[in-house]
């Protein structure tokens, strides 16, 4: 199965500024709920997990990043992630660019265009569950990363590199909000996106 997913935010902090921090990541990473790098293994190659808790069950997805490209003339950064489950019962790939743009007023906007693959026991959420969890998960990536560069630019971001313990993903709390978010739709009536 096969999810496109579009997603644009600000940075209160000029687009340099922005585009050094996208250079860590390790950094980056740790801007996704249970994400972590846990080795460098090149320049260019990455390798780490991904934490997920499902009600009283923990569980982990092994994956391998790679950097397909980077331009700081575009400030323009290309990841290839591709992941499995420890049990083997679902794998993962994502094809992702990333752009830091001059936003003006010494703001920057980040615009993000991704492709991901999913199949196994994952896929049987289908297209739309995926869709408005991922969703979930990227808007709360842009809470953290818009707090790690205000950290970095006040002087107090953790040292370049520095490891965080990775918190699992709630898969429980997830899905419950994107089921409140269906509910409060067929009953209003209105229009209701991941996070409202």
């Amino acid at each position: 199965m096969q999810v496109k997913l579009e997603k644009r935010f600000n940075v209160p902090a000029r687009a340099q500024a922005v585009w050094e921090f996208m250079q860590d990541i390790k950094g980056v990473a740790e801007c996704m709920p249970g994400a972590e790098i846990t080795n460098k293994i090149d320049a260019t190659h990455y390798s780490g997990l991904i934490k997920v808790k499902i009600g009283p069950v923990s569980t982990a997805f092994n994956g391998k990043v790679e950097i397909k490209g980077s331009d700081a003339a575009r400030r323009e950064l290309k990841l290839l992630g591709t992941g499995a489950d420890v049990k083997g019962a679902s794998t993962a790939s994502m094809n992702l660019t990333a752009t830091v743009r001059d936003a003006g007023n010494g703001t920057s906007e980040v615009v993000g265009s991704s492709e991901v693959n999913v199949s196994g026991k994952i896929a049987s959420f289908g297209g739309r569950m995926m869709t408005d969890v991922s969703e979930r998960l990227i808007n709360q990536f842009a809470e953290n990363f818009r707090a790690r560069v205000i950290a970095g630019a006040d002087g107090t971001k953790p040292a370049r590199g520095a490891s965080a313990p990775a918190r699992e993903i709630n898969a429980f709390a997830l899905v419950f909000g994107v089921l409140w978010g269906y509910l409060k739709r067929l009953f209003t009536g209105k229009p209701t996106g991941p996070g409202k």
